[in-house]
Parts: structure tokens; C-alpha cells; sequence
């Protein structure tokens, strides 16, 4: 990896893109397999990017900023959870700019251990369907 040891000047020449016009394109996980196989892109893409955002514990990876990912509710009472819950979940994923809103939000807590999240979430790749993804809160 090559750093810069001059400043950077960008001129006409340097074209920025803003976040709408950046691709999706992005390895396929498959969770099943545990393995890298293949790429999706578009909304495919985006259905992955916020399965791992709701999957990665915030503040834990030091390969993540601190803005990515869901911050953990393990070993908070129901009460409290089931009023932060919701936000959390927008915050976390309210920061991909290429997700514009979440819909039709649901919590339905199974038991005391799990809750079964329902939403829709709008992107700029098109709408996408979250149905029923677990979420551990013990």
C-alpha cells in the first residue's frame, strides 16, 4: 500500500462520485457454506450490507469505524429494550447513504432471549423486505 507523502490537490481532472453513483458490487457471503462465493450487486447487495450491519457488534472491530454496525443490548431489561431497540436499529443502519428510510418497523419479542425485527427498507437499489431477522438481546 502506497501513502501519500505530499498533499492532495484535487483538480478538474479528478473526478469525485458521490454516493449514489458508487457500485454495490460486492463478494456474495454464504452464510450457510461460510464462505465467499461469487458477487452480488444492487439490491441483493444492499439486503447483505444490512444483514451485516445488524450483525456486526459497534465498538468491537477495529476494522469498522465507530459508526458502523449495531450496538449490542445483551443483558439490558426488556423494558429498556424494547424502547431503544428501534433506534438503534435506524441508527445503525441510517448510516449507509444508500439506505434513505426504514418502514413498517415491528418488534415481536419470542422470548427473552431473541426478538424478531420486520421492516422495510428503502434504498437507492430499490426497496428491501427484512422479514423475521433475530436479534440477540441476552
Amino acid at each position: 500500500m502506497v501513502i501519500p507523502t505530499q498533499e492532495i490537490t484535487i483538480t478538474p481532472e479528478i473526478e469525485v462520485l458521490d454516493a449514489v453513483e458508487l457500485p454495490t458490487r460486492t463478494y456474495h457471503l454464504d452464510l450457510k457454506k461460510g464462505c465467499c462465493k461469487g458477487f452480488v450487486d444492487g439490491q441483493k447487495a444492499m439486503e447483505q450490507a444490512i444483514f451485516k450491519a445488524l450483525n456486526t457488534i459497534r465498538f468491537e472491530h477495529l476494522i469498522y469505524t465507530n459508526n458502523y454496525g449495531f450496538q449490542n443490548m445483551v443483558g439490558y431489561d426488556e423494558l429498556y429494550v424494547r424502547g431503544d431497540l428501534g433506534r438503534r436499529i435506524h441508527e445503525a443502519l441510517l448510516q449507509d447513504e444508500r439506505i434513505t428510510s426504514l418502514e413498517n418497523f415491528s418488534l415481536e419479542f419470542t422470548k427473552k432471549d431473541d426478538v424478531l425485527v420486520t421492516f422495510l427498507a428503502r434504498t437507492i437499489y430499490g426497496d428491501v423486505n427484512l422479514l423475521r431477522e433475530a436479534i440477540r438481546i441476552a
